[in-house]
């Protein structure tokens, strides 16, 4: 039964990145001239990765809490479990790009469509690539764009929160916009790091309370770092021991 279930949950999968390039790319033809921000060919490839999150329902996907009232622009950071955080994260309400690793926009078909949505690819260890992906990621911020990244850089391969790069932070500071902090959690089973295995898993994506950047320099980016991740550290389920119980 769940290899039917697997099955037919790729063939959707399938269906919905058949259909939903060609009309990205008619909603790109038609409001690029006058959006830079290309919010229409963006939001449309969020609401594919809501569509993929429901091709298999033994992943149970939901996000907590509301964007803040105050509006954005925000530099939105999230810790990094799995691939399926894309899928989960595509259920944030407002429209904001993504700074992913050169590899993704490589891939047929889904990285066209991220091209598309005006995401910015960065080649990683590239010090040229991540500076023209900061000078892009800036740019958008300064049209009143949200940019979201995953200041781990990677992947964790147990959950567990890895150490933050300075880049986001930076950032944020140089823009003068508040970073937005999401707790991802529960991804990691269900697509774990390093295979093609897909299992069932309960994951939520936390929206938490924006730190403010007003009057910080880029010399206190590394405290801010430190606050966010603390925040964010917070927020996750206590890690697991080999017994079952929670690590000390």
């Amino acid at each position: 039964m769940e290899r039917l279930r697997l099955a037919i949950g790729m063939t959707l999968a399938a269906l919905v990145f058949l259909v939903g390039l060609p009309v990205q790319a008619l909603l790109w033809l038609a409001t690029r001239p006058v959006d830079p921000n290309l919010v229409a060919p963006g939001r449309f490839l969020r609401r594919v990765g809501v569509a993929l999150g429901r091709c298999y329902p033994p992943w149970r996907l939901r996000l907590e809490g509301d964007w803040p009232e105050q509006g954005g622009p925000f530099v939105v950071v999230a810790n990094h479990q799995s691939m399926l955080d894309i899928v989960l994260l595509s259920r944030v309400p407002e429209e904001m790009k993504w700074v992913a690793k050169q590899e993704l926009f490589d891939v047929p078909w889904i990285g066209w469509m991220m091209r598309l949505a005006g995401d910015i690819p960065v080649r990683r260890g590239d010090v040229g690539s991540g500076g023209a992906a900061m000078e892009r990621a800036g740019a958008y911020l300064g049209r009143g764009m949200s940019v979201m990244m995953f200041p781990e850089g990677t992947r964790s391969r147990d959950g567990r929160m890895l150490t933050f790069k300075p880049g986001a932070f930076r950032l944020a500071i140089r823009a003068g916009v508040p970073i937005l902090p999401v707790v991802v959690s529960g991804t990691a089973p269900g697509l774990p790091k390093g295979g093609l295995a897909v299992a069932p898993c309960d994951a939520v994506a936390r929206i938490l309370p924006p730190f403010s950047t007003e009057g910080l320099t880029e010399a206190d980016a590394g405290a801010l770092r430190t606050r966010v991740r603390n925040a964010m550290a917070a927020e996750l389920p206590a890690p697991k021991t080999d017994e079952g119980l929670p690590s000390s």
